[in-house]
């Protein structure tokens, strides 16, 4: 130690760099700093000439999702067109399409005895033509509701079908339109990228036609029935403004029905104003059942709106069984009441089961009818 402390100041440092040194007698500090330039030199490099956008950084996918099992279309309507696809029942449908023009409407075939758009009832809305009332008093539902083939006969039970959720899938919609009989009710979403073919064709074979009017349930948003719900607490201009929108989507139709809509229509300072719309423009209202607050009755008779109420959803369980007990359930309705209406999605369960039933009618000594026959 003594003779550590006593060796000259020039001794120490040499010791000192003799420890910095490889085995070799090459310097760490010369090797540490070439490999750091080589390093950042190599990376520069890569940055310069490379063509990845994502300079290298890394890169993960994961899916987005709600923990609510909300309906799919409000959260992917937005998308790019071609590439949505909404879940409505077990089926996935492409979605988005503007309307038509009026002189492109009017062109539409219709069938013998059923009324061509009529232009006179149409008016240029801000989202495109709506339906509206002639100056003469001609209504839509007066003009395109289907006529009946012949005279109610008293004692003679009739029933209506009302089928809704059409226009989102083509394929299926058409295969519907085809299937079942002309007497039988079509609703279309306001959805469809082909709702101008879809409905064309639908009245080509000679149905009516309603278009859904989406309406705020009682546990909205989490159960939501599309883009341009109308919604309580909102104000009246705003609901009318979603409510033309939706009106513009396709013509020639001779009401509307609701899609969900418990809270909405049990609020009549929401629901008067729409209702108001409705009769002014001369189009029926038709109540799916679902909600037995729904004073949508009340406010038909103050608006002079065609109005009825159905009397039941026959595919609540959708297995041909079931469909086929709740359509004799319908049936006793009818001969109880002397006329019922009933629901039924389009799932091709369901059309396939209304399509064979119908065809049993006649011996039975039941009537076919459109929904609008029974519409007071």
């Amino acid at each position: 130690m003594a003779e550590d402390l006593s060796a000259p100041l020039r001794s120490r440092r040499r010791r000192a760099a003799d420890a910095g040194r490889l085995g070799n007698g090459l310097p760490l500090a010369r090797i540490g700093a070439a490999l750091i330039l080589l390093i950042v030199g190599v990376v520069a490099g890569w940055l310069v000439f490379s063509d990845d956008p994502d300079g290298g950084r890394p890169v993960a996918e994961a899916p987005i999702g709600s923990p609510h099992d909300g309906n799919a279309i409000a959260g992917q309507v937005a998308a790019t067109p071609g590439q949505v696809t909404i879940t409505a029942d077990p089926q996935q449908y492409p979605v988005g399409e503007t309307p038509a023009s009026p002189a492109t409407l009017a062109q539409a075939e219709a069938p013998a005895g059923t009324a061509v758009i009529d232009p006179d009832l149409i008016e240029e809305g801000p989202q495109g033509p709506i339906p509206r009332a002639s100056g003469t008093g001609k209504t839509p539902f007066a003009t395109y509701k289907r006529p009946l083939a012949a005279p109610l006969t008293p004692g003679r039970p009739a029933v209506a079908i009302l089928v809704v959720g059409l226009g989102i899938n083509e394929a299926g919609s058409l295969e519907a339109i085809e299937r079942l009989p002309d007497a039988v009710s079509l609703a279309f979403a306001p959805y469809g990228r082909s709702l101008g073919t879809v409905v064309a064709s639908a009245r080509g074979a000679g149905h009516e036609i309603f278009l859904e009017v989406p309406l705020e349930p009682f546990d909205y948003p989490d159960n939501d029935p599309g883009p341009q719900t109308l919604v309580t607490g909102a104000e009246p201009r705003a609901n009318l403004e979603k409510l033309f929108w939706l009106l513009s989507r396709f013509s020639g139709y001779a009401g509307v029905v609701n899609n969900m809509g418990a809270r909405f229509t049990a609020s009549g300072v929401d629901f008067a104003p729409v209702m108001e719309e409705l009769g002014l423009r001369g189009l029926g209202y038709l109540d799916d059942g679902s909600s037995n607050r729904s004073l949508a009755r009340e406010l038909a008779a103050a608006n002079k709106v065609p109005f009825s109420r159905a009397d039941m959803t026959l595919d609540t369980n959708p297995e041909s069984g079931a469909i086929l007990a709740a359509l004799a359930d319908l049936e006793a309705k009818a001969r109880q009441t002397g006329s019922a209406i009933g629901v039924v999605s389009a799932l091709p369960v369901s059309i396939r089961t209304v399509a064979e039933w119908a065809a049993t009618l006649e011996a039975k000594n039941v009537t076919l009818v459109p929904a609008s026959a029974l519409m007071e």
